[in-house]
């Protein structure tokens, strides 16, 4: 540890103190819950339910629930991640919610005086004091604006910003000390919150989510007018305060429910394009959703390269007139052109059944580890392509094979970047609700038609004019430094200021076990001669069994130890596998 560490340390020392009591709470519970001891059942939860009789994904969960915030918001970014974590622990981890009390209304009214101004009244005709949403980092109220419009305004907690940052200073200090755990440290616990750390405080700006709303807004202006945006009110947000239009009506979630209640007969009255109205079944509505919800977030991938991250039933809404409503876009995706085109060579590699280009493209897409077993990867692929690779059109099983490549990249430590992540989570959710909804809408079919539209738009002339620019400016800055580059080396190398750095990942324990092995051997050697010189405090002054006669204790001592340390170091070398190998001629 630095020595500048220790000042932020001791500012943390309460809250380390609280992590470590919940975590060592919940670790002990799943320990001993794989014995059968009468005290194994000690610890239980607020309900009283022994601890022991939950799995362990579900310990995990609730260990984050009871960490606050930022645990429960790095939860839910990891059930974001089957291929760091498996699919069963990220299953388990969306189910994930902020148990939070909400913030007192006086409390909310002094986030708004402190960013609005002290007149922030004469906007606003009422504020109603119950919220509407209370999430980890905000919480949501209806209000209406002074000219009668019905808004919603999505308030920061308080405290909430100092709360987070403090726990991603004791999460820096709990990846130190994961990184030394040799079981942990392949997954670079250092850099994962490196990573996850950006993602969780820039929810704390609310600034980013109105500018998504408009980004998205555009974007299905050009796909589909009929989805819904809130449309935010930029004269009255800031960094803590988001104020944007109320979508009435339904969420999908209560929708199907309602749908499928017992003798339900749901029907919506939409007006039709001749001033009329006209009404609508519960499936004809569920299938018009369908068709709406596949369209629209296939061509914010494919079309637009940006994504809404999040699209569970909570977030999309049902409106009055039956059109979609989408919300909460403080959770974006970005890909690339290159990952773009990457994800359509994977889909027509599973169609194809091409194992070997679809292995290529897991690790071109993924980063692999040095130890990856490239045969275990290739069988694992090759039965991936046998179970989804020749299924019918409309029997093909996106959720499950998404969750297979989930397995399979978690299985072989594969690590995704977050924008793949997401970008899998997202197909995962997007596929669970078509499939709540119940219609009769085949998505692979829509899916299908989006990467032939893609793959003509990759053979296009207009593209590869624009790929051959860029590959030619490239070549061009190429040609431009490379000399300067290669003088400069030459220069380095005549100074002899030139320095090779080699390391070696697995060398660490073996220099160990050599070092433990010479000391063994000095302390043996040395507790001899204390035998042999009679050094004192000696045993059996007297000759006793076989012998023995004034005995050095201190050479004893020495010599039982050596060869406990020597006998420790045979057994874990040859636990490694590494005792006999190569000696076999």
């Amino acid at each position: 540890m630095k020595i500048t560490a220790i000042p932020q340390l001791y500012r943390n020392l309460k809250r380390w103190r609280e992590i470590l009591t919940v975590l060592r709470r919940y670790g002990l519970a799943d320990w001993l819950s794989s014995f059968r001891l009468p005290f194994r059942d000690a610890l239980k939860d607020p309900r009283g339910v022994p601890l022991s009789n939950y799995t362990r994904e579900q310990r995990v969960r609730m260990a984050l629930t009871d960490l606050g915030p930022t645990f429960i918001k790095l939860g839910q970014i990891l059930a974001a991640r089957p291929d760091l974590v498996g699919p069963k622990l990220g299953e388990e981890l969306k189910r994930l919610r902020a148990n939070v009390r909400p913030d007192a209304i006086e409390q909310v009214r002094a986030t708004l005086r402190e960013e609005l101004g002290d007149d922030y009244k004469k906007y606003f005709t009422s504020i109603d004091p119950v919220p509407l949403a209370t999430a980890s980092i905000g919480q949501v109220h209806r209000a209406v604006l002074g000219d009668g419009t019905r808004v919603v305004i999505k308030v920061q907690r308080q405290d909430i910003e100092k709360i987070i940052r403090q726990d991603i200073d004791v999460l820096g200090g709990l990846a130190q000390l994961a990184q030394r755990v040799e079981g942990l440290s392949n997954w670079r616990p250092v850099e994962m919150v490196r990573q996850f750390a950006p993602m969780i405080t820039r929810e704390l700006d609310f600034s980013r989510e109105r500018q998504n709303l408009e980004i998205f807004a555009e974007i299905v202006r050009k796909t589909n007018t009929s989805v819904k945006i809130p449309k935010p009110h930029k004269q009255y947000c800031t960094k803590r305060v988001l104020v944007m239009d109320e979508l009435v009506g339904t969420t999908l979630a209560d929708f199907i429910s309602e749908k499928n209640a017992p003798k339900s007969n749901h029907t919506i009255t939409v007006p039709s394009a001749k001033g009329t109205t006209k009404v609508l079944t519960s499936k004809q509505v569920c299938d018009s959703l369908c068709e709406t919800i596949a369209g629209v977030y296939l061509a914010m991938i494919f079309d637009e390269a940006l994504f809404h991250a999040d699209p569970h039933l909570g977030n999309l809404i049902v409106l009055e007139d039956g059109s979609l409503g989408i919300l909460d876009f403080g959770m974006v995706g970005r890909i690339d052109e290159t990952l773009r085109e990457t994800i359509e060579e994977m889909l027509v590699a599973i169609a194809s059944g091409d194992q070997n280009r679809l292995t290529r493209l897991i690790r071109r897409i993924g980063e692999a580890p040095p130890s990856l077993d490239e045969s275990g990867l290739a069988v694992d692929v090759a039965d991936f392509i046998a179970t989804y690779g020749r299924q019918d059109l409309g029997e093909f099983d996106l959720t499950g094979a998404l969750n297979e490549l989930s397995d399979i990249l978690h299985r072989h430590a594969i690590k995704l970047p977050n924008q793949s992540a997401l970008l899998l989570k997202m197909l995962i959710s997007l596929e669970g609700t078509l499939r709540e909804l119940g219609a009769g809408f085949d998505s692979l079919d829509v899916v299908k038609s989006f990467v032939r539209k893609s793959v003509a738009r990759r053979l296009s002339p207009r593209r590869r004019i624009r790929q051959a620019r860029r590959i030619y400016l490239e070549a061009e800055n190429f040609l431009e430094t490379a000399p300067d580059e290669l003088i400069s080396l030459v220069q380095q190398v005549r100074r002899g200021e030139v320095r090779v750095s080699l390391e070696h990942q697995s060398l660490g324990p073996s220099i160990n076990r050599i070092v433990l092995g010479l000391i063994a051997s000095a302390v043996f050697l040395g507790s001899s001669l204390l035998l042999a010189m009679k050094v004192p405090p000696l045993l059996f002054t007297q000759p006793t069994f076989l012998a023995m006669q004034d005995l050095s204790l201190i050479g004893l001592i020495g010599i039982a130890g050596s060869i406990s340390v020597m006998m420790w170091l045979v057994i874990a070398i040859n636990r490694s596998g590494h005792l006999t190998r190569g000696n076999d001629d």
